[in-house]
């Protein structure tokens, strides 16, 4: 009973650590929960995934994939989806059958697996996985269309590689009838997964506009949905529970009668519980000998994924399209394996086992070696890649300025001036055309409009500065942009007013900007008063200290440029220790200069 007390706490304490070491190293989490499980179950033998759960082991996996695609579906935006549908239809059809095919011409000729079983694997294999796909894309951040297609193809993959994983499986293993059975069962699988999804969002928008569910169970009510559209969708058709979970998120995404936001969240964070069980579990599960059965053959089946068959199947589906070609590049070179491909082998290596099927245990160890191999490669030189290919910057550094008044486009053109991307929102009209005027990329949109993610290009941008003179406003930014730069890079003026205990939660509020008491209503008198913005360059004869004393103190540090080209922001919580060979960029009163400082 200890043992398996410790086991499970093993599965949490792993998962969780995996994710925050992966976000501490800047590596792809789903990489370390990979090594974390490996070593936790094939190389120590401290998990065993099969005596802990059983027969529930594969039941809980694919409950988990459901609730993961349906979050997936909640992200994708019909808006978004006219950017990028005919790519992506492209990649769906196209690309997938490009990718099938190869796949498993190279599983027969490289891995030796006999022709059924190297067409189950191709099958597996079109999937990508919006488990690695989506963290890597916040990292990057990619301009363009690239970014978007990514992500709607990675999700919508999905249930079609799986749907086509169990005809594959259908044909080899069940000895269908005919090739109209097969064609039936795909009818079948689309039809109600569709309708059952459909049916389960209705359902779900249906029970908040009539508020018959209350706010505190809203979100365990919409789980209970997910889990029963699932396993209703699958006992009507086999594996059209996929389908119909992510048909379900997207339309939920996409309705306009009620709002989802908060069941957006809850998802997002169930999700990465989820991935971390789930993959950990399903690594511990490996066995020695299934690694050990495709051996190193695996490198050159892994090398032919990489550089022959994903660039073949995305510059085929891209014949004729406006993509640029380092766009084409980048999709070429972003097909990490996931969770999906992952629980799909698992699932169909031990039905054919459980058939007597010959080698069907290779299929489990040559999926895992290409989730471990596609992550690693992807995971390191993605990035690096995007940054040669010019659609994104090696940092993030650029800034969003949510407000357009006179003194925000100042302080926005000295960051510009500096090589760094600069966007400002405002809604006013003349705020936006003057910022337009001086040079400045300028969005006249409400910050809270749910179109204004798509207006915003945020390409090399990973924070936000919210500088309106309404508080209230600059709150509400600052909480609903922390999921797309994370809490730590929200910045918000000080309010005009000092607030009372109560009401300072920290997690309701943006981090403060530039210092305490430096409010709007200050930086705009500051302005008037002919303040203005200077950039000095610190060297050994002239450190930040003696900058202070040439301005009598009177200076408002804003930013710091590191000696690598790193922007950093003052903050009362954060404060920046400015070296020689960096530069600072203030807000000073030229009238109180000291003349002739050592150096400047």
């Amino acid at each position: 009973m200890e043992h398996f007390l410790l086991s499970l706490s093993a599965v949490a304490v792993l998962g969780i650590s995996a994710q925050w070491l992966g976000w501490r190293l800047r590596l792809p989490s789903i990489l370390l929960l990979l090594v974390f499980g490996i070593v936790a179950g094939p190389v120590t033998g401290f998990i065993q995934p099969e005596a802990l759960f059983g027969n529930l082991l594969y039941p809980f996996v694919s409950l988990s994939v459901a609730v993961i695609l349906f979050e997936g579906g909640l992200s994708l935006s019909v808006k978004e989806l006219r950017t990028v549908g005919g790519v992506m239809t492209r990649l769906l059809t196209i690309g997938a059958l490009t990718t099938w095919l190869l796949s498993t011409l190279a599983a027969h000729w490289i891995l030796d697996f006999d022709w059924p079983l190297a067409t189950l694997l191709g099958a597996i294999l079109i999937v990508t996985g919006p488990t690695v796909i989506t963290p890597m894309l916040r990292h990057i951040r990619p301009a363009g269309i690239s970014g978007p297609t990514l992500k709607w193809e990675s999700i919508v993959i999905d249930p079609i590689g799986a749907v086509l994983a169990v005809l594959v499986f259908q044909v080899i293993a069940l000895a269908a009838d005919s090739w109209t059975d097969v064609a039936l069962s795909l009818l079948g699988t689309i039809l109600i997964g569709s309708v059952a999804g459909g049916l389960g969002a209705l359902l779900m928008v249906l029970f908040l506009k009539k508020d018959w569910v209350p706010d505190f169970l809203q979100n365990p009510v919409t789980l209970m949905l997910v889990v029963a559209v699932y396993t209703a969708s699958n006992l009507l058709e086999h594996e059209s529970g996929l389908l119909a979970v992510t048909v379900m998120g997207f339309a939920m995404a996409n309705q306009k009668m009620v709002s989802v936001h908060h069941i957006i969240e809850f998802k997002e964070n169930l999700r990465v519980m989820l991935i971390a069980t789930v993959f950990i579990l399903l690594a511990a599960n490996l066995r020695p000998s299934d690694l050990a059965s495709v051996g190193f053959v695996s490198i050159p089946f892994l090398l032919a994924l990489l550089f022959v068959i994903r660039p073949a199947s995305v510059f085929a589906a891209t014949i004729g399209t406006k993509l640029a070609l380092p766009e084409k590049i980048f999709l070429s070179w972003m097909a990490p394996r996931g969770i999906v491909a992952a629980a799909v082998s698992s699932v169909f290596a031990l039905r054919l086992q459980e058939l007597g099927y010959p080698g069907a245990e290779k299929l489990v160890a040559a999926t895992f070696l290409v989730i471990i191999g596609t992550v690693v490669v992807y995971g390191l030189t993605s990035g690096p890649l995007a940054k040669r290919l010019g659609l994104t910057q090696a940092e993030a550094d650029g800034i969003l300025f949510l407000g357009g008044r006179f003194w925000v486009r100042r302080i926005a053109k000295a960051i510009q001036d500096e090589g760094y991307p600069v966007m400002l929102v405002d809604n006013s009209l003349h705020n936006v055309l003057a910022a337009r005027m001086e040079g400045m990329p300028a969005v006249y949109a409400s910050v809270f409009s749910e179109s204004v993610l798509e207006q915003v290009s945020l390409g090399g941008i990973g924070r936000l500065l919210a500088m309106t003179s309404n508080d209230d406003t600059n709150a509400l930014a600052a909480l609903h942009f922390a999921s797309v730069f994370g809490r730590n890079q929200i910045f918000q003026l000080a309010p005009e007013e000092k607030l009372l205990p109560d009401e300072t939660s920290p997690h309701l509020r943006g981090r403060l900007l530039f210092g305490e008491d430096i409010n709007h209503m200050l930086l705009t008198q500051r302005f008037l008063g002919d303040w203005a913005i200077k950039k000095t360059r610190l060297s050994e004869n002239f450190v930040f200290d003696a900058l202070k004393t040439h301005y009598k103190g009177n200076i408002i540090p804003l930013f710091l440029i590191t000696a690598d080209g790193n922007l950093r922001i003052f903050s009362p919580d954060a404060q920046p220790n400015p070296q020689p060979g960096q530069t600072v960029i203030s807000l000073v009163n030229p009238k109180t200069e000291q003349p002739s400082p050592a150096a400047a």
